[in-house]
């Protein structure tokens, strides 16, 4: 056996050491095998990094906030809502949390209606839908179809054997929703490209969206704010909305009852304005009665909507943008240096392993040898 390669090289010197200067020989010995793996595995990498696609990333930030608080806590309440806690127990209306908010923008409902508005594409003349392109005019990269032809191969056989038999749910359709199989892929797609964070000790939210072209990227990030906020506004308006209908339709009753009443008394009068009997004055003194209670009561119910109103402004979110959406002009992906240092790495651990693993099985092989 050659001196290199020996057994002591690379055994326990003194039963718990290892000697440092056989292990350095060793690698010194194995350095083209290593060299060799580090440049296949740089080549992987360069290659890998030219034919990853180009993404733009576009950013925005908000600072959610309602339009008058009733809280008696001031900005403490504000900074526990942002942390997950309540401490509004004033208020009638029910808080949302800032926490709540990623669920909201990966619930199907957000989702589906996100992928169902139409935005501006290069490669299409007129607006369409991110559902639209995704699933009939983007064309998938090179590394796409090699992973989806070798590895992704039996799936990809199993979709085309079974087929796509589910409806297509639509942003309007009420009761549960039932995503087709191209929807959920883009679904999928849309969780990856659009994130959003939250910072509980700043108190503001950033909303991310990334795809292949600038304008997309900013277009997406805007849109998506804007329809987050109109989620959050439904969500935390609700209850004040469902009272206010509910005063405003008690409201309509009695002003009608109010206007009879008025109506009856003054038929009335007019019908027996020369008469003083005991009879006439009683009648006039209960019509009165009835005109002044339904006053009351429209009056009161007036103060209510008037109210109820009000509430429902208080209460509806407002999101403050510190940062907007701006078409990014540098691409944030493929970090082309990074793929490759990352790839020469693992070519130099692959390339160490085969040398140490080949002195371990010269040793192995010697020891079985000396047993026979």
């Amino acid at each position: 056996m050659n001196p290199e390669t020996k057994p002591s090289t690379v055994a326990p010197a003194n039963g718990n050491e290892i000697d440092l200067l056989e292990l350095a020989k060793t690698l010194w010995n194995g350095r083209k095998t290593i060299l060799k793996y580090m440049l296949i595995a740089g080549a992987i990498g360069l290659l890998i990094a030219l034919l990853s696609p180009k993404e733009y990333t576009s950013t925005t930030s908000m600072v959610p906030q309602t339009a008058k608080s009733a809280s008696k806590l001031g900005g403490l309440s504000s900074l526990a809502a942002m942390a997950g806690f309540n401490l509004d127990m004033t208020s009638g209306s029910e808080a949302l949390s800032p926490m709540v908010y990623p669920q909201i923008l990966s619930s199907g409902p957000f989702q589906l209606e996100l992928m169902n508005t139409p935005f501006t594409f290069s490669e299409v003349n007129h607006p369409v839908s991110l559902y639209e392109y995704y699933s009939e005019i983007a064309r998938p990269g090179l590394l796409s179809l090699l992973g989806k032809y070798t590895i992704g191969l039996p799936v990809t056989l199993i979709k085309a054997i079974k087929g796509d038999g589910t409806k297509e749910s639509t942003s309007d359709k009420k009761g549960p929703i039932s995503f087709s199989e191209k929807q959920e892929e883009v679904r999928e797609m849309m969780t990856e490209k659009i994130n959003l964070t939250i910072d509980s000790k700043q108190g503001y939210l950033t909303l991310q969206a990334s795809f292949h072209e600038a304008l997309l990227s900013a277009q997406v990030a805007d849109q998506t704010r804007e329809l987050l906020q109109k989620y959050i506004t439904r969500f935390k308006v609700e209850k004040a909305t469902d009272q206010l209908n509910f005063i405003e339709g008690r409201y309509q009753e009695k002003k009608k009852e109010f206007e009879k009443a008025q109506e009856r008394l003054a038929r009335y009068r007019d019908q027996n304005r020369n008469v003083s009997s005991a009879l006439a004055q009683t009648e006039e003194e209960r019509l009165q009665s009835e005109f002044s209670i339904a006053t009351n009561v429209y009056n009161e119910l007036a103060k209510q909507l008037e109210q109820a109103k009000i509430q429902v402004k208080e209460v509806t979110p407002i999101f403050s943008v510190l940062e907007p959406a701006v078409v990014p002009h540098k691409k944030t992906k493929p970090k082309k240096g990074t793929i490759v240092i990352i790839w020469l790495f693992v070519g130099v651990v692959a390339g160490t392993s085969v040398v140490f693993g080949k002195e371990y099985l010269s040793i192995i092989k010697q020891k079985w040898d000396e047993t026979k």
